[in-house]
Formats: structure tokens, sequence, C-alpha cells
């Protein structure tokens, strides 16, 4: 199940655009996995967002009230992606993104937001104090 991270500069957001953010990012990155949408499902989805309150790029800090920049970072277990499933989740964490901007059209350029994708691997994913294998998470998942 995923771990997503969304970086943007201090202040970028305000309530209503984070809450829109926020509630749909998860659920996107979810259908882009195949995962099911059940409460077991959603309760080991998480999102955190993290204000960035310095934002460099090429060396330059960017100036407050620029247009803000955007960084997600998707964690998610190792074998559970393909080639498919990766395009997927860009372009979905790519459309809530423009969907909450006033100018949608600027998320066509390179320099507006990145996307990563992270795949845990086998072994390096824990929880109650013990090691999570992808069998857990789908049998969790499964059965709740």
């Amino acid at each position: 199940m995923p771990f997503v991270e969304l970086f943007v500069p201090q202040g970028a957001l305000d309530t209503d655009r984070r809450e829109e953010i926020g509630g749909r990012l998860v659920s996107e990155v979810m259908i882009a996995e195949g995962a099911p949408d059940t409460e077991a499902a959603r309760s080991i989805s998480w999102l955190v967002v993290n204000e960035i309150d310095a934002w460099f790029v090429g060396g330059r800090r960017l100036p407050a009230g620029e247009k803000p920049r955007y960084v997600v970072r998707v964690g998610v277990p190792a074998g559970s992606m393909n080639d498919a499933k990766r395009r997927d989740i860009v372009e979905r964490v790519t459309k809530v993104l423009a969907d909450a901007d006033p100018e949608p059209e600027r998320f066509t350029e390179a320099s507006t937001a990145w996307v990563h994708i992270n795949e845990i691997p086998e072994g390096n994913w824990g929880a109650r104090g013990e090691i999570v294998r992808i069998e857990d998470i789908v049998a969790l998942v499964a059965n709740g």
C-alpha cells in the first residue's frame, strides 16, 4: 500500500487546495496500484504533507509568491509495480495537482512537479515492530 509524501513550498496551498490534494492523492495511487478500495487497504495507505520553508532550483532560492513547485514521493512494496502502473501513478498524481491549481496547463512543464516512485525492497518495510512482507500486506487487505 502506498506511503505518499507531498513536498510543497510553505504557504503555497490554502486549506481548501491542501484538503483537495490530500483527499485525492492516496486514492488515485491506490487505483493505479490495483489495490482494493477497502477500509483495511485505506488504513495502511498514508499521505504526509511537507511544507518546505526554503526551496532552491539550480542553486537559486525561489522567491516568496512564485508559483509553487511540487515533489510527490510514492513508496510502494517492490514487486507490486510494472511500467504501466508506474506511468498510471505519474499521470494520476500530476492530474490531482493540476486539478487543484489555478493554472493547470503549467503541469506540462518539467519544472512544475516531479513524481518519484520508490519501490521498497522486500524485507525493508516494517510495522508493529516487525518486518512486513508483500504477502502480509495482501493478507491484511484481503482479510481486513
